[in-house]
Order: C-alpha cells, then sequence, then structure tokens
C-alpha cells in the first residue's frame, strides 16, 4: 500500500536496540499485514487471511523452502512491531519511500499500482476526463496536479492517514481540504453520505469502493498517477540487518515476476497486471 508511516521516529529508535544481529538460518518467515486492505490483503468470514499478497507471500515461502506464517497487525504500530520482533517482514501494500529506507531495507518492488481519486457521479469533479498513468516528475504530471488543484479548490478530500497518497496532498496540494481516515473503506462511507467531495487512494482498493456502491453512485475521475512522493512500488519491509532474508525474498519474487506468478495473481485479486519486470 502505498502508505508512509506517521511513527518512523519511534521506529528508528526501535530499530538500534536490534543492530548488528547475526544472520538467522531462516526455517520459518512470520509475515506482518494489515489484513484489512482489500484486495491485497483482508480477512475472511472466518477470519482467515486472503488477498493478493497472502497468495503471493505464500508462494514466496515455498520458493524459499521455508514456513510461512502471516501475523494481522494495525498499520500504524506495522513498522515498530516488525522492529520489535513480532515478525520478520511487512507484506502489506507498502510502498517503498526514501523516507521509510532511514529505518527499513527493502525487498525488490513486487507490484505497482497509481493512486487514483473519486467521487459522485454527480458531482462536477466526475466529468474530468480519466488519465492514463502519469508519473509526476514529467510535465504531464505536472499538469495533471495543476488541474487537479483547480478542480478540487473549495472541494473536501478524504484520504488514509499515513499514506503517500497523504504526503501527496500536503506536498503538492496543500491548500486543499483534507479528512482523514484510519481506513479507506471509511473515507468511502462518507463519500457516499456525502460528507467528502473525493477521495484518493490507491487505484486497487477504490475500484472494490465503486463496485460495492449498490446505488452506482460512486465513479473514478481524474489522473492515475505514480513516482515521487507516491514511491517507487510495493516490496517487503524488512529489518536492516536481515540482508540474508532480503536476498532470499529478492531471489523469490524476479523468479515470481519471470515465470508470470505476480502476474497471474494480481489480474486474478485486481483484473490487471501490477507487476514490475526486473
Amino acid at each position: 500500500m502505498k502508505k508512509v508511516i506517521a511513527a518512523l521516529a519511534v521506529g528508528a529508535a526501535v530499530a538500534l536496540a536490534f543492530g548488528g544481529a547475526e544472520a538467522k538460518d531462516w526455517k520459518k518467515v512470520r509475515i506482518g499485514t494489515e489484513g484489512a486492505y482489500a484486495p491485497w490483503n483482508m480477512t475472511d468470514a472466518s477470519g482467515k487471511l486472503v488477498g493478493f499478497e497472502i497468495d503471493l507471500g505464500n508462494d514466496l515461502c515455498k520458493r524459499m523452502k521455508v514456513e510461512c506464517e502471516f501475523v494481522a497487525q494495525d498499520w500504524d504500530g506495522i513498522i515498530p512491531a516488525l522492529q520489535q520482533g513480532k515478525y520478520d517482514a511487512i507484506m502489506s501494500a507498502m510502498t517503498i519511500t526514501d523516507e521509510r529506507r532511514k529505518i527499513l531495507d527493502f525487498t525488490v518492488p513486487y507490484g505497482n499500482d497509481p493512486s487514483s481519486f473519486i467521487t459522485d457521479k454527480k458531482s462536477p469533479l466526475a466529468a474530468m476526463p480519466k488519465t492514463e498513468i502519469l508519473d509526476i516528475e514529467t510535465p504531464a504530471g505536472k499538469k495533471a496536479i495543476d488541474d487537479l488543484a483547480k478542480a478540487l479548490a473549495g472541494k473536501t478530500v478524504g484520504v488514509q492517514t499515513s499514506t503517500t497518497q497523504l504526503a501527496f496532498l500536503e506536498k503538492h496540494l496543500p491548500k486543499l481540504s483534507v479528512r482523514t481516515y484510519d481506513k479507506i473503506d471509511n473515507a468511502g462511507i462518507d463519500l457516499a453520505a456525502g460528507r467528502v467531495d473525493a477521495v484518493v487512494g490507491d487505484r486497487s482498493v477504490l475500484e472494490p469502493i465503486i463496485k460495492e456502491d449498490k446505488g452506482g453512485n460512486i465513479v473514478m475521475f481524474g489522473p492515475n498517477l505514480v513516482r515521487g512522493v507516491l514511491g517507487e512500488g510495493m516490496g517487503l519491509g524488512l529489518r536492516k540487518q536481515d540482508a540474508d532474508l532480503k536476498a532470499m525474498l529478492d531471489k523469490a519474487i524476479a523468479e515470481a515476476t519471470k515465470d508470470g506468478t505476480v502476474s497471474k495473481l494480481s489480474k486474478q485479486h485486481f483484473g490487471y497486471d501490477i507487476s514490475i519486470k526486473q
């Protein structure tokens, strides 16, 4: 997920206590995930963790010949829990950013998903044309942001807290009225109720909100944006001292990308390919 942890300083302090650990003989890998960010990761009616990352994570563990265990963890504590040893890796739609690299190591990315916008179909915003995926650092991307600033002036946008989308709004649309939510689904509820004018998030998590709106009133609009403050794609977050685990995961991700497994699973869960060619 394109999320930025608010408590990076806490994680950095805890990380110091774990520095200098020796390489482990990896026979079991515990993976922390939010379990509330469909279709990346979610909890089904029986309480079982399911989703794209659960399927991909299990595939990676098979390739590494290790036992795999997923651990549910609320998003706002997901990095501190890694540093405290609750699990060995984070696989929770976490975008690779320079800010996170200050306290974490990352695997190579296993996917990337653009940031998109949704609104009520009766809103003037709905008339704003949808674009192809744009790099926010390019002239076309910068123009799209200027157009967004004009279209969203005087309106309120909902966004999940501690995300790269929030970082994007703060950097590129600082005058915008923003309302933050603990979960993206709650932003969708407020959009349907008319309490916000638009919601920004990963395309893959906004599409289920559109599909689940029984009235068919929620639509996507405007640009699909990547890179810059939105990050380099999704990777597993690791403690810096676990370079051996990173090497194992990097190899498994490269294999799963090359043989089409990531592409197949992403089409199965998202309806489109989020894989990144290595």
